[in-house]
């Protein structure tokens, strides 16, 4: 694996993680040779998030620079994305120092062709013009009352009981998150580990008053769809 460098031609304020695993590297490819070869991507840094529990490296991550790849130690199975998305939050906020927001998607995900080229120029303008300052932001998933979730249903990995609480959350289509919310983040690490479904655990465990009064809403089912690649 490659130590990560630095290149002075892409900005760190601003990183896109895309969650990804072995089994599916074939639709992180294909990412790459379509919305992620966009001129507005290649301004600044993206990731394709991999989990591998045997990580040989003295430190909980490793990036690959070349292949634009963060590896993490953790598990790579789906039960397991909480640890892998969190992981790789803590590695970002150790590696770039810089860095002022995290955009995060998975690797079923396809920005369509006419919104490739104003997609990130519209999200730049909210992160870096909006005020009050925007913290997290996404479609917005409101979770008015308790309720057994069924997405075993769909992931029969899931256990069958799996509750839902009150809160509100960003889809994990695509959502941005502040540093200073992933901070935040960062301290309920071992809660969010605890938890089997990502964006619903970083809604739950994100500070209400600090950093989820200024919730945006962004309609990310309008320009992403979801990858039909399949074996």
């Amino acid at each position: 694996m490659i130590k990560q460098t630095e290149n002075t031609n892409v900005s760190d304020n601003f990183i896109l993680l895309i969650m990804n695993c072995e089994k599916y590297r074939f639709k992180a490819e294909k990412q790459k040779e379509t919305w992620l070869s966009s001129n507005n991507i290649s301004t600044f840094k993206y990731y394709h998030v991999l989990g591998n529990e045997k990580l040989s490296t003295t430190q909980d991550y490793e990036f690959d620079e070349k292949k634009n790849i963060l590896w993490v130690k953790t598990p790579d199975d789906y039960n397991s994305l909480p640890k892998k998305v969190i992981a790789s939050y803590a590695a970002i906020r150790k590696s770039f120092p810089r860095c002022k927001y995290i955009f995060k998607t998975d690797d079923d995900q396809m920005l369509q062709p006419k919104n490739t080229d104003n997609f990130f120029q519209m999200i730049l303008n909210i992160v870096e013009t909006k005020t009050p300052k925007v913290h997290y932001a996404g479609h917005i998933v409101d979770v008015p009352q308790p309720y057994l979730s069924k997405y075993n249903r769909i992931h029969p990995e899931l256990p069958e009981y799996l509750p839902i609480f009150v809160t509100k959350y960003c889809s994990g289509r695509f959502y941005i998150l502040s540093m200073e919310a992933v901070c935040d983040l960062l301290i309920k690490r071992d809660k969010i580990n605890n938890e089997y479904l990502e964006d619903y655990a970083i809604g739950l465990f994100l500070n209400e008053e600090k950093f989820k009064k200024t919730m945006l809403q962004i309609d990310s089912d309008k320009y992403f769809k979801d990858c039909a690649l399949r074996f």
